[in-house]
């Protein structure tokens, strides 16, 4: 079983910067995707950024070139760096895992990022 937990919220200025970590422990086999959602309330999850085991990554438009996904596959670590934010970036954040191997996927526990000032 895979537990991720997530790392790096709070509350922080507009035109200011965070960085988010979500720490994979257990075993993930093979292939696999993580990524970065967020939530507001009475919207539907979005995806903002994923990174594959190979490293390639994508990027929801609402957040190109702000944001920046990352991960460490020795530390079995997803990081999330968000520049510039802006209060419309305040939301709960989440981490996820899809393993392809069984069509596997792990949440984390949200974050609360609050942009204001």
């Amino acid at each position: 079983q895979v537990q991720l937990v997530v790392s790096g919220g709070g509350l922080v200025q507009p035109g200011g910067s965070l960085r988010l970590s979500c720490a994979a422990s257990g075993t993930i086999f093979g292939i696999n995707i993580m990524g970065w959602y967020r939530q507001v309330p009475g919207k539907e999850r979005e995806l903002l950024a994923s990174i594959t085991s190979g490293g390639s990554t994508t990027y929801a438009d609402s957040v190109k070139g702000r944001f920046i996904i990352s991960r460490d596959n020795v530390k079995n670590t997803v990081y999330l760096q968000m520049n510039s934010l802006e209060p419309e970036d305040t939301a709960v954040y989440y981490c996820n895992v899809h393993q392809l191997y069984g069509d596997m996927r792990y949440w984390g526990k949200g974050t609360l990022v609050t942009v204001s000032s």
